[in-house]
């Protein structure tokens, strides 16, 4: 799908304290980093944009078949190109649904201010219900694990499971290094040499570099983009407890958004169809790292759970 909606565009958008470029350049300066980063991905079979009542949500399918779907959920400032890495090869065994995340940079258009993570799984939930299928297997990184989580929290009977790389803010608490690192997504006048710093840190030192299209997005997106989100709330042990659909939760050892141990720990004790493994090797960009790897642990979780309803041989 080459047309896309009108963006977001400063000024009003501002105001309303809805997600946006800060000027047409900025837009422009985006769309093309997204096309550059999109021609490294596997030829979708659809795109489509579906209406919610929070906004028009960029959709892409990938694969056909009729197994339950996988959908995919970016992270902080990323958008579908995020998951080249892992595409190829979690397609060639299911259709796979990809998502640029309301209020993100992106090609989805956020019409309406989000005030609490109730709202952000709202409309996820109401793109679930457009997209013709009775359950999804729910997959995401980071924030998008975030994501994940407060979905099935907020709509169960549309999740068949949920699998969390390193997800942000669910086990274990933001550290001071998040902080820092999210100075350069909001500082317009942050120099761009730091800011791909900060990406390489984060990642665990990957290439962070001009010819590196992945990174070039998200440094556009963390350039000339900027999000009205509510802080990502902190979940009580009793919502943790409360998930009632199977999770596959990877922490990355290496993380610098939380504390890889305790988070682990927090996650086997209080997630009662929770299969947690924590990766000393992984940095935060663990789909990047480790994709074959993440892509067989990922198939073969829910496979089991499509096979037998439930993880780790535990009913």
């Amino acid at each position: 799908m080459n047309d896309i909606l009108e963006p977001n565009i400063g000024g009003a958008s501002s105001r309303r304290r809805l997600g946006h470029f800060r000027d047409a350049s900025a837009f422009a300066r985006y769309r093309n980093a997204y096309d550059q980063a999109m021609a490294q991905l596997p030829e979708p079979d659809q795109a489509q944009d579906v209406v919610t009542s929070f906004g028009t949500v960029r959709v892409y399918r990938f694969g056909d078949g009729d197994g339950v779907p996988l959908l995919l959920l970016p992270g902080r400032t990323a958008s579908t190109p995020m998951w080249e890495p892992n595409l190829a090869g979690l397609t060639a065994h299911r259709p796979v649904y990809t998502v640029d995340l309301l209020g993100e940079p992106g090609l989805s258009v956020q019409t309406r201010a989000f005030t609490s993570a109730a709202d952000q799984a709202g409309w996820l939930a109401e793109l679930l219900a457009q997209l013709g299928h009775d359950r999804v297997h729910l997959f995401g990184v980071s924030i998008g694990g975030w994501s994940a989580f407060h979905l099935a929290l907020h709509a169960p009977e549309k999740v068949a499971s949920v699998s969390l790389l390193d997800p942000a803010s669910l086990f274990g608490r933001f550290t001071w290094k998040v902080v820092v690192t999210s100075l350069g997504s909001v500082l317009p006048f942050f120099p761009e040499s730091w800011r791909r710093g900060l990406l390489s840190w984060i990642s665990g030192g990957a290439d962070a570099s001009e010819d590196e299209p992945i990174a070039n997005l998200i440094s556009a997106g963390m350039r000339d983009f900027t999000a009205f989100l509510p802080p990502p709330t902190y979940p009580t042990d009793d919502q943790v407890a409360g998930v009632g659909v199977p999770v596959l939760a990877l922490i990355a050892g290496r993380s610098i958004i939380h504390d890889p141990r305790k988070a682990a720990l927090r996650a086997r004790r209080l997630l009662p169809h929770g299969v947690v493994e924590l990766w000393p090797d992984a940095s935060h960009a663990i789909n990047g790292e480790f994709p074959e790897r993440v892509n067989a642990r990922v198939l073969a979780f829910v496979d089991e759970i499509d096979r037998t309803g439930h993880a780790g041989g535990t009913p």
